[in-house]
């Protein structure tokens, strides 16, 4: 995958160094080029943002310099997302679909916004992480790339690690324990050191399905239950 960010602040983007995304850049999985939308601003002082017509606060970004930098990049046929608080909100199926993409652009934004002629003629997306105004779209665009390169083959070792993700299957994911079995009178459940495993996956399945009830229970409107799944949820609204 090719993965281009147009930003104002590419030094922000050294995080992506390290951990997991890290790892896909060293496989090979993932190629990164982050660039600096200011350098191709033909403004003698280098300005990427001027003051909106019809008035208002805040300045916006200007079509020049992000059309000229988008050019620069020769795409064909890339998926372009733009970061605005307006946007839809990212979450793990935009991830999944991304990442079976060849080339991801991300366009960072800044001060009150671009301009709508950015929006109109080079996104593809329009995204955001919340509803919540951050300083620019450097953060976001980092979060939305490391949820969607961890999903590349081989990236995180086991392929079926992130199979049962949270939202990945609709539902939060259940509890995870390790050793030791006992600590400091804290015990993992019996059914997990049973070494029954259609027994574990329905403990596991019931759990998910708790946690999201008690903390997400819109998410059980979006999927097809099962009817062990039903008569679950019952049990806990009794």
């Amino acid at each position: 995958m090719k993965i281009d960010v147009l930003t104002l602040f590419p030094e922000m983007f050294s995080a992506l160094d390290h951990s997991i995304v890290g790892r896909a850049k060293a496989l090979g999985q993932v190629d990164m080029t982050f660039i600096n939308f200011r350098n191709f601003s033909t403004n003698k002082h280098h300005k990427v943002d001027d003051y909106p017509y019809g008035g208002g606060a805040g300045m916006l970004l200007t079509p020049q310099p992000i059309f000229d930098a988008f050019d620069s990049l020769e795409a064909k046929k890339p998926r372009v997302i733009l970061t605005t608080p307006t946007g839809k909100p990212f979450n793990q199926q935009m991830a999944e679909e991304w990442a079976r993409e060849e080339h991801l652009i991300f366009l960072c934004g800044h001060y009150e916004g671009f301009d709508q002629r950015i929006h109109d003629e080079l996104a593809t997306d329009e995204v955001s992480i919340g509803d919540f105004v951050l300083t620019g779209g450097e953060l976001a665009t980092m979060v939305m790339i490391d949820a969607t390169v961890r999903l590349l083959p081989d990236v995180l070792g086991d392929q079926a690690s992130h199979e049962d993700d949270s939202f990945s299957t609709g539902l939060l994911e259940y509890p995870h324990y390790t050793r030791p079995a006992d600590f400091r009178g804290l015990k993992v459940p019996d059914v997990l050191l049973s070494g029954n495993h259609a027994k574990i996956e329905t403990w596991r399945r019931e759990q998910s399905l708790e946690r999201t009830y008690r903390r997400r229970p819109e998410l059980l409107d979006r999927i097809e239950l099962r009817d062990s799944d039903k008569k679950f949820l019952e049990s806990l609204r009794d």
